[in-house]
């Protein structure tokens, strides 16, 4: 611990670390969360002192924040030591408990927060750079409107005039969250979920986008900002016309999306784009997102989607029919408890092969693809659901809990 903290913290911080590092002992847990709970409760201080004089990077969005998280680590960890919460540990718990383990260190920290939890992991960590995703519905039993996130991130940045923001300059709830930050950097993402952005969330009328992706209000001044940075299919373009290609073992749209808002938050903290791009090469799977796994002679490609705006990108992801696909739902309370947003997934998209539906709430999904006639069965267990689609080589795409339980399940059989 650095001298310079107080006992109390230090003493907070041994505490926490050692009930965390029980909770893996005894196999309960990684132990970011309890171990940062006993933390706090030593010490409520400890945050803000851990991240006190460290260079810190805030990723939040209701999609792609643990990927854009790793990348960014990535980028940075070229150049020395990076404390990183990279396994998706973004509540204040979690963060605490990173920090904490960083022990005397002072190397720069690379942070997901949960959308929730942004405006005060903004007041304790004083970032240097906040790089927002997206907005979407995620959760609404537990996390609510998503233009509250927007109204609150917008406060926040705008008592924050230190900290430089990276924003998505392709969702018109995240340029408008940023619109009062003293330093923004727009990236051009193209981002193609839209349904939740269809009225301005500055004066409540209708948006319109253009052909080219470029949206602005019928109303008021709220419009696609020009972008400093922009994703070109395969490029990264840079303000001076520079393109830099984007080389990643993640697949799909989405990850060079995230590469390229991770590209940015690079440059901000001194981190050359095309640098930081030739790392992010490196990372092949994200806390066993795209990792393969073989079950029985099955090798399972495992995917992670945890509501309607990430299913639409992973439905992109699945091989195409008629090669069966496992999907998994469960609706516990990380989740969220009410699986109407089913309604709202592209399922219709799966047409042409077989469905193995399963998890907790599998007859749900089972219902819903019904109704997108799917052809499709419900089974029991991700082993048994793997073994009933008959094939040597599948996709298993789940949401949250579902995906957490696939994975603890098929590394057992």
């Amino acid at each position: 611990m650095p001298a310079a903290l107080p006992i109390r913290t230090r003493l907070a911080t041994s505490a926490g670390l050692a009930v965390a590092g029980l909770s893996r002992r005894i196999g309960a847990g990684e132990g970011s969360v309890i171990g940062g709970r006993v933390l706090l409760a030593v010490d409520p201080g400890a945050l803000e002192r851990l991240a006190a004089g460290r260079t810190i990077a805030l990723i939040s969005g209701t999609n792609g924040k643990t990927t854009t998280t790793s990348m960014l680590a990535a980028a940075l960890a070229a150049r020395g030591e990076v404390v990183t919460n990279s396994t998706g540990a973004n509540l204040m718990s979690g963060l605490v408990t990173t920090l904490g383990r960083a022990g005397g260190s002072a190397a720069p920290a690379v942070l997901e927060v949960d959308e929730g939890l942004l405006p005060k992991a903004v007041a304790g960590l004083h970032p240097s750079v906040v790089l927002l995703l997206n907005l979407s519905r995620d959760q609404l039993d537990r996390i609510g409107e998503v233009r509250i996130h927007a109204q609150r991130w917008r406060a926040a940045l705008e008592g924050a005039p230190s900290t430089a923001v990276v924003a998505n300059a392709d969702d018109p709830l995240i340029v408008w969250a940023a619109g009062l930050a003293r330093q923004v950097s727009w990236v051009g993402t193209g981002q193609r979920w839209r349904l939740d952005a269809y009225s301005c969330p500055n004066c409540g009328e209708q948006i319109e986008w253009d052909d080219a992706g470029h949206w602005a209000c019928t109303n008021c001044s709220l419009a696609r900002p020009s972008p400093h940075l922009a994703l070109d299919g395969d490029d990264v373009v840079l303000a001076d016309g520079r393109r830099v290609r984007v080389e990643l073992q993640l697949p799909g749209w989405a990850n060079r999306a995230n590469a390229a808002m991770a590209a940015a938050g690079a440059e901000t903290v001194g981190v050359d784009v095309g640098d930081a791009l030739s790392t992010m090469g490196a990372v092949a799977h994200v806390a066993g997102r795209y990792q393969v796994v073989s079950v029985a002679d099955v090798r399972v490609r495992l995917l992670l989607a945890k509501n309607p705006a990430g299913w639409a990108e992973a439905l992109d992801l699945i091989r195409p029919a008629p090669l069966p696909v496992v999907v998994g739902i469960n609706a516990r309370i990380p989740d969220g408890r009410d699986p109407s947003w089913l309604w709202d997934v592209p399922f219709e998209r799966l047409r042409g092969r077989l469905v193995i539906a399963t998890g907790d709430r599998g007859r749900d999904l089972a219902v819903r693809l019904r109704y997108a006639q799917v052809e499709h069965r419900f089974v029991e267990g991700y082993v048994d659901a793997v073994r009933a689609a008959g094939v040597a080589d599948l996709d298993l795409a789940a949401n949250y809990t579902s995906f957490q339980d696939a994975r603890r399940e098929l590394a057992r059989a």
